[in-house]
């Protein structure tokens, strides 16, 4: 099976003999007392007393060193990792578990007890694999890794075909592409047949024949620029089917950035193609199943085997510099397949490095293409500097849209006023007083507790008491109900005022009159700004207003985008939104930033990979998108969900549970997590899993509210 999922990528003979020699260690007559102990097969094993667990993943990469000499360290690797995920060759702070001394002659003795004669001779004799690395010396570190996701991915199959044979079944049941082509196809062809004969739906169904015909072009990497408003999502996904066909490619992966939005496009898809859409994304991983006793805590984790899957940049991108099995599992699944990274520009630029290696990467040896689409493309051209920085640049990207310029001017509703004065801040009572003026508006802010205060302000007026609050401290069924609510009374051009954080930027398709944006990035006003005057239905252009809030952006890629638009819009009389002021933005906030590779990963993985020497869990603990440490997930208390906690509660986590579950867990800091731990407002329902008690942490409008103070930056989406 491993052989199998390795031919995709030409590598077969390797998995082969790592599938055959994994378990060698399992031949010792440890493991076997071990085994009959715990399985109960041997009822008079508990007399010579309680047996502990037995390392017999040592033994299978002893003997490929043995074999191969050097070469068989690539074994080593995946054999000696496949329960505990990937070891540092040699991490000072890793103990025993680093390879090298995992490989050292004082671990012979787990080999050696065997007797030769248990093993099978063709088991244990192999010739040795010819398969070239694929990438060099640099690639090292991603082959070995989709190996090792072809080893344990054919593990835990294996063992789920034996142990669960009706689950095993029913992962064959998803439909093929050509068929999720022809759903697609009749959805949009409805979709047109209702659509309202404006400009904006004539220029959206030609970026959409755009996208279908350069389908058929060859493989690799492409951008995909539309304004916000200009129907990305559908196009890229009519992009990325045809591609599928027409280059025999296995599935489609949708990658977006935030956590709080991933939900409105997986809706949208779902709507489409039904369960043949995985939703996967960090909240409520599974975690490190190697320290778990319960094998029940895997089936959450997801393989990636769906022909759809919706998953964000922190799932995708974490996983290819991963080292635990469950992350690395579903690597070889994303060999030869079409990879739309949604609202591209939101890559963070201090892991902007390493992320672009990895790409060149799956498109040159891994038969991966690759669509960027926004409005705002990033500087991503190759062998560029920014402020003195190197930059290894992706290659020869090719454009979907003919003439994005002209499209740009064509799509054009929306006029964006900018202060003449962007060092002076603004408070929130005078804001609030302004968006009372308006019948209709949205108003986002860069932070939670902005949001928050604003929100109050409002709804303490008799006029703003209906306003509505959107972010991420709602779970996302919570936001999702609200945003189908804010949809119908647009739809019915019902007065209505909305204060949200920036999630409501990317996926979700509402059409505002008069839209506000506290201080940001450029692409993030490009967003806001497709937030008003969608449809193009206004006599004259909408308005955006953006306004210098009462405190600055949070530390970080937020602040750093913020004070890069201020040092190039002061004085600017132009189009805010005009591409060239877009590129600029972009080399400015690279140019800024501290690093382009902020935690030095590429010379991790490469400095002594000739000698295929890689500190893999080093590299994994310091590739970190979001510092998720700083975190803790909780499920809370909405709607009617109560049967499903208490089903989980009673029989642990099972996939489809999980599923339904992200839908109504919020992430929340640390230090707040433990005060309400204490408190008795949250607490553990299974391992690692907890779930909100009571009714008063959670609020109908808010979400998540609590009595304990926050620091501003707690609270940034």
């Amino acid at each position: 099976m491993a052989a199998d999922f390795a031919t995709i990528f030409n590598s077969s003979d390797w998995a082969n003999t790592a599938g055959l020699w994994h378990d060698l260690g399992k031949y010792s007559s440890e493991f076997q007392r071990y085994i009959k102990t715990v399985s109960g097969y041997d009822a008079e094993a508990h007399i010579e007393g309680k047996h502990g667990r037995v390392d017999h993943s040592t033994a299978g990469a002893i003997h490929a060193i043995r074999q191969f000499n050097q070469h068989g360290r690539i074994l080593a690797y995946l054999i000696a990792g496949h329960h505990a995920g990937l070891p540092d060759w040699n991490a000072a702070d890793t103990g025993g578990k680093a390879l090298s001394i995992r490989l050292g002659a004082q671990q012979n003795h787990l080999l050696d007890r065997i007797p030769a004669q248990d093993i099978p001779q063709e088991i244990l004799t192999q010739p040795k694999p010819t398969t070239k690395l694929r990438g060099g010396a640099e690639g090292l570190h991603l082959w070995l890794r989709m190996l090792f996701s072809c080893l344990v991915d054919a593990d835990f199959l294996d063992t789920e075909a034996f142990m669960d044979c009706d689950k095993a079944s029913s992962r064959s049941s998803y439909r093929d592409i050509a068929d999720l082509m022809n759903r697609f196809d009749k959805h949009m062809a409805a979709l047109a047949v209702n659509a309202d004969n404006t400009p904006v739906n004539a220029i959206r169904a030609d970026i959409l024949r755009q996208c279908c015909e350069k389908a058929a072009l060859a493989p690799g990497l492409f951008s995909l620029t539309v304004p916000t408003g200009g129907g990305k999502t559908l196009s890229g996904m009519a992009f990325a089917l045809r591609h599928v066909i027409q280059h025999k490619k296995q599935r489609i992966i949708y990658v977006i950035p935030y956590t709080s939005i991933i939900e409105q496009t997986a809706g949208i898809f779902r709507e489409i193609f039904g369960d043949n859409v995985v939703e996967h994304h960090a909240n409520l991983d599974p975690g490190k199943e190697e320290d778990r006793e319960d094998a029940r805590s895997r089936l959450a984790t997801e393989n990636w085997d769906a022909p759809v899957i919706v998953t964000t940049n922190v799932q995708f991108f974490e996983s290819l510099f991963a080292a635990r099995t469950s992350r690395c599992r579903k690597l070889h699944n994303i060999a030869n397949s079409v990879v739309v990274l949604d609202e591209a520009q939101l890559l963070p630029p201090e892991f902007l490095q390493p992320i672009a290696d990895v790409m060149k990467l799956l498109v040159t040896h891994y038969g991966v293409t690759f669509v960027l689409s926004t409005a705002t493309q990033p500087a991503l051209g190759s062998f560029q500097s920014f402020g003195g920085k190197p930059f290894r640049g992706l290659d020869s990207v090719r454009e979907i849209i003919d003439e994005p310029d002209a499209l740009y001017q064509q799509l054009k509703r929306v006029e964006v006023s900018i202060p003449s004065d962007l060092q002076t801040p603004r408070d929130w009572e005078s804001i609030a007083v302004e968006l009372l003026q308006h019948p209709s508006v949205l108003c986002i802010v860069s932070r939670r507790d902005d949001a928050r205060e604003l929100h109050r302000l409002m709804t303490a007026t008799e006029e703003g008491k209906d306003t509505l609050h959107l972010s991420a401290l709602m779970c996302g069924e919570h936001r999702s109900r609200i945003i189908r609510y804010i949809k119908w009374r647009l739809k019915k051009n019902k007065p209505l005022r909305v204060i949200s954080t920036q999630l409501v930027e990317a996926g979700v398709d509402v059409d505002f009159p008069v839209v506000y944006r506290a201080l940001a990035g450029l692409d993030s006003i490009a967003q806001a700004a497709g937030r008003c005057n969608r449809e193009g239905k206004q006599d004259g252009l909408g308005r955006v207003v953006v306004f210098v809030p009462p405190k600055p952006a949070p530390s970080g890629p937020l602040l750093l985008a913020a004070q890069a638009s201020k040092s190039l819009l002061t004085g600017y009389k132009g189009d805010v939104l005009e591409r060239s002021l877009s590129k600029r933005f972009f080399e400015k906030f690279f140019s800024d930033a501290r690093s382009l590779d902020k935690h030095g990963i590429n010379e991790l993985l490469t400095q002594d990979a000739r000698d295929c020497q890689v500190q893999f869990r080093t590299v994994a603990e310091k590739f970190k998108l979001i510092d998720d440490s700083a975190y803790q997930t909780i499920l809370v208390r909405y709607g009617n969900n109560d049967i499903l906690l208490g089903k989980l509660e009673k029989e642990g986590p099972q996939r489809w549970l999980m599923r339904k579950l992200q839908r109504y867990s919020v992430n929340i800091p640390k230090h707040l997590f433990a005060q309400l731990e204490k408190q008795g407002n949250v607490r553990e329902i299974w391992q690692d899993i907890y779930a909100q008690v009571g009714d008063t942490l959670y609020d109908k409008k808010l979400g998540v509210v609590t009595d304990g103070k926050l620091s501003p930056d707690d609270l940034a989406v």
